[in-house]
């Protein structure tokens, strides 16, 4: 659900730390992409309504990875897509068009994308929500269509 609200990447995902959620006023997640960049991208209330639930469950510490392993440590990306690969045989079975398709983290940052641009985001926009520096580093940010 995080993933594909926020478009962040797999090494953002795993790399977030419990103190990079901010749940009260002003709902957002803080995570430092590529080049060490740091940005803040803010949540809808049905993310912070999971994302509590989840940290109050684990009772998260600030510098414990909000996805960690069952030794504790941060998710690797396999792990990550380990995770999703059980989360979409589950989807499948209720939307069977999904059975030809192969998701990663990746596409669901790319699924964000095209949502916003769908919603008449500004291509602009897009790219500084992903942390990036140039429109032409994404070439799906420029599609008019999904398919």
């Amino acid at each position: 659900m995080l993933a594909i609200q926020t478009g962040l990447r797999a090494a953002e995902l795993t790399g977030l730390r419990c103190q990079d959620i901010v749940l009260g006023s002003g709902p957002h997640v803080r995570c430092e992409g590529k080049g060490r960049k740091v940005r803040c991208t803010p949540l809808r209330k049905d993310t912070v309504l999971v994302l509590r639930s989840w940290m109050r469950e684990r009772q998260c510490q600030p510098s414990e990875p909000v996805f960690p392993t069952t030794r504790g440590t941060a998710l690797s990306h396999d792990a990550l897509q380990y995770l999703l690969d059980k989360h979409l045989t589950a989807a499948r079975r209720h939307c069977p068009s999904l059975t030809r398709k192969r998701v990663t983290p990746h596409v669901l940052r790319h699924t964000l994308a095209m949502d916003l641009l769908h919603h008449g985001a500004d291509r602009s926009v897009i790219a500084l929500w992903l942390g990036q520096n140039r429109l032409r580093q994404h070439p799906f940010i420029y599609t008019q269509t999904c398919n």
